[in-house]
């Protein structure tokens, strides 16, 4: 896939995996459209991915005159996703490819995570990636090579304990995402689903806990995050975009997803036991 003079519109865009997605394919020469509820981190990644912040020697990124805007939008909210085709079309003459990105987490077992929260996760998580297609489709089909990108996880390819919300949710849009493929198979938008590993964003920081869970375990879970975590989202990034190019209908971003991906086909029950087995003991 061409991304030169391409328009994608990327949620989440304002940290992490997004941003790096978006300077990827600026980099490309692609348009943008990026969204997220963080303003100040939408001016950052709209400045990064500016052609004049590119390397000088990609002639194609320094030639093209990029059209980038920002949108503030909350995926969460049903009529700001129905609304906001509209204000990417008075900003760019089409869509081309809709990235769903956004996503929260909230740590804790099943038990301790209150109703409340796995219903937010939920809505941020799942129901924003359906109503943003729902939303796009009609401007994706337009096109004359379109594609939709879902953000699932390496937690839609195994379900470790204390992740039941999270894990749930990257499973239903790893589901969505394939049924949805299917469907779309004699038209010309794509699906790729994409399942990161430990990428070094801030969603272990700025995940919801249980109001009862002691700050030490708080604190014990995040170091934990943090030495999973490992990968820098620019890498991540251009593994996605690649795959974007490529038409992937999956992507595995980073060996730790490669590897529990090809455990879990292995051992499909027993893949925790096996790689609780396999980790340090401390």
């Amino acid at each position: 896939m061409n991304l030169e003079n391409r328009t994608a519109v990327i949620t989440g865009a304002a940290s992490g995996i997004g941003r790096a997605i978006a300077v990827s394919l600026a980099r490309r020469g692609c348009n943008l459209a990026l969204a997220d509820v963080n303003d100040a981190g939408l001016s950052e990644t709209a400045r990064m991915a500016h052609p004049a912040q590119m390397d000088p020697t990609n002639h194609s990124a320094r030639r093209s005159a990029l059209r980038i805007s920002q949108h503030h939008l909350d995926v969460a909210d049903r009529h700001a996703v129905a609304a906001f085709p509209q204000a990417v079309i008075a900003a760019h003459p089409g869509v081309d490819i809709l990235i769903n990105n956004a996503g929260v987490a909230v740590g804790g077992t099943f038990e301790a995570v209150s109703e409340e929260d796995f219903e937010w996760l939920f809505e941020i998580n799942f129901w924003g990636v359906v109503r943003m297609t729902r939303a796009f489709l009609p401007l994706l089909r337009k096109s004359d090579d379109a594609r939709v990108v879902n953000l699932s996880s390496v937690y839609g390819l195994i379900s470790p304990p204390g992740e039941t919300s999270y894990s749930a949710s990257k499973f239903a849009v790893r589901g969505f995402s394939n049924s949805l493929r299917h469907e779309l198979a004699d038209s010309k938008v794509g699906v790729t689903v994409v399942h990161p590993g430990g990428v070094a964003t801030s969603i272990a920081d700025n995940a919801r806990v249980p109001k009862d869970m002691p700050p030490q375990e708080i604190a014990r879970r995040r170091a934990l995050a943090k030495k999973a975590l490992t990968m820098p989202p620019a890498a991540a990034g251009e593994i996605i975009v690649r795959g974007i190019e490529r038409r992937s209908p999956r992507v595995l971003v980073g060996n730790d997803a490669r590897f529990l991906a090809l455990l879990e086909r292995l051992a499909p029950i027993s893949y925790w036991k096996i790689f609780m087995r396999l980790l340090p003991k401390s």
